[in-house]
């Protein structure tokens, strides 16, 4: 599905506009499907008592069209006009015409009366400001948003339904003003805004409907954002002949682990197997094949210097046995001291051609954070997965300006570096050179555990072997990973899952995406969770 920016949503209308509609026929189709989803919330809306909060702009407009339907409808509407509009307004007066309650803001007892509003209405639809205001919330707005949000608060407040995000929520980025109340249901239009499914944004969103308002066939060509969902994962995923054997599937080498963190080993190349890859091979000092060994059974080995970790007397073996393999994954628990760093970039500046593409995690991201302009030194394409703290020590800058900026700060990233870019954490950001990037639809604080990023690297080298392009393996990766841990929400609720956890679960998320079966589960884990969270994106969430 297409998620769209604030100015990228202006120009589709303006081409709505061109090809013969106009921006009255798009706000009557948007303040119409409004009223459908309030009626479809309540069942019926005879009598039913409805407060409609309008802003100044478009999306005012859109609120005064809802209400006309809903009162047109017999509902028992209040509308509270919280900023001036432009005069004359047709909606206003259409809505005068036909008796009902409108509030202006400079009213006299204006603030009282929608105080008395709100604690009866059984739903609230918030038009106060749209996708196209970033400003702050003032004045009489910012009163009306304190007083809705304390009758939330209250047992049994009205539902809330936000007319194409909730107020304050800025359309790009999914930053929130404090004052933005969490809605049970976003009104979105002609396609979803990118901040919709990002944090906070996506937690006071609710659930999202996309509602179709007349925008042409072909006037979204050239957006390159897509939220992933398994209708885009199907078809993207390698074909499995059954005629194929290991070396079809291709061959994963994972250096990895250190006397310090020897399990980061076993989960990435185990994760390369679960996802697929036909053998997998595990560079590592000696001294950890005879701790994992037992683990992992299936793997194959390259045998380092007895050493606590890697270090540069190695990489000449490593870029030797590069010419039997497809992809390489280089990171996970290697460590971080200078005579590591040193190992991983002269890896890294040596990988042969043959090899379709290096998955550089963890460890790897920092070694290269101390090489100055190191992406002009890597000639393979890379995959690389920094989680925030990586990313603003390879961008040089803070953690909370990764975080101000996710998508921004990966796309920028990956055009910079001719890389795809994983920029982990709650609905990870994947993002090519070329300018495509994708959200995850998942935020699941049971991926906040040690180990899952070894996992999530592992499953996207795994399927890089298979043959996928590097760009659509790290974005399938980062949604069968997420859906992967979603299988235990259920049981486990947001805490207690463990990065091995995900091993098993990831063939299962995989045969669900291809098929929609299940697969059995091991009996501490269900699927209960698959149902409502695939149906979510393929319904227009």
């Amino acid at each position: 599905m297409k998620l769209v920016t604030s100015a990228q949503m202006r120009a589709i209308e303006r081409r709505a506009v061109d090809a013969g509609g106009s921006l009255d026929a798009l706000m009557e189709s948007a303040g119409l499907a409004v009223a459908q989803e309030t009626w479809l919330m309540l069942g019926s809306v005879e009598e039913r008592r409805i407060v409609v909060l309008v802003g100044p702009g478009n999306n005012g407009g859109d609120g005064l069209v809802a209400a006309r339907h809903l009162a047109d409808w017999s509902a028992r509407v209040t509308v509270y006009v919280a900023a001036p509009r432009r005069a004359p307004d047709a909606h206003l007066d259409a809505l005068r015409e036909r008796g009902v309650e409108v509030r202006a803001a400079d009213d006299a007892g204006a603030e009282d009366a929608l105080h008395a509003a709100l604690g009866d209405a059984e739903v609230v639809v918030d038009a106060l400001l749209g996708a196209g205001s970033s400003r702050p919330i003032d004045g009489a707005m910012a009163g009306a948003l304190r007083l809705l949000a304390a009758c939330r608060a209250r047992p049994g407040g009205p539902r809330l339904v936000a007319v194409a995000l909730p107020s304050g929520v800025d359309a790009d980025s999914g930053r929130a003003d404090p004052l933005a109340v969490a809605a049970d249901l976003t009104v979105t239009f002609g396609f979803a805004k990118a901040g919709l499914h990002m944090l906070p944004g996506s937690e006071l969103a609710g659930r999202i409907e996309v509602v179709d308002i007349g925008i042409p066939p072909g006037a979204a060509d050239g957006v390159a954002l897509e939220l992933l969902s398994s209708a885009w994962v199907r078809p993207r995923l390698p074909a499995r002949p059954a005629g194929g054997n290991k070396g079809t599937f291709g061959r994963v080498l994972v250096v990895a682990g250190s006397q310090w963190y020897v399990g980061a080993a076993r989960l990435a190349a185990e994760a390369c197997y679960r996802a697929g890859a036909g053998l997998v091979t595990i560079a590592c000092p000696q001294r950890l094949q005879a701790m994992i060994a037992p683990a992992l059974p299936e793997a194959t080995w390259l045998p380092l210097d007895d050493a606590p970790a890697l270090r540069p007397p190695a990489t000449g073996a490593i870029v030797d046995a590069l010419a039997g393999y497809d992809v390489l994954l280089i990171g996970p628990g290697l460590g971080q001291d200078p005579g590591v760093r040193d190992a991983i970039v002269a890896v890294l500046e040596r990988v042969p051609e043959n090899v379709r593409a290096c998955v550089v995690d963890a460890d790897a991201l920092n070694a290269l954070a101390h090489r100055e302009r190191w992406h002009e030194r890597i000639s393979r394409p890379c995959v690389l997965t920094p989680h925030p703290g990586e990313m603003a020590r390879l961008r040089a800058c803070d953690v909370a300006a990764v975080q101000r900026d996710r998508l921004g700060i990966a796309t920028a990233a990956a055009a910079e570096w001719s890389h795809v870019v994983v920029l982990k954490g709650a609905h990870t950001v994947v993002a090519a050179a070329d300018g495509r990037a994708a959200l995850s639809p998942h935020a699941n604080p049971l991926l906040a555990t040690a180990g899952t990023g070894d996992v999530l690297a592992g499953a996207i080298a795994g399927l890089i072997a298979q043959g996928m392009e590097p760009p659509e393996a790290a974005a399938a990766g980062v949604f069968l990973h997420g859906l992967a841990a979603e299988e235990a929400r259920d049981d486990l609720g947001d805490r207690g899952l463990l990065a091995g956890d995900l091993l098993p679960a990831l063939p299962r998320a995989i045969r669900y995406v291809r098929e929609g079966k299940r697969s059995p589960a091991p009996p501490a884990l269900g699927f209960g969770g698959f149902e409502s969270l695939l149906a979510r994106p393929e319904a227009g969430g």
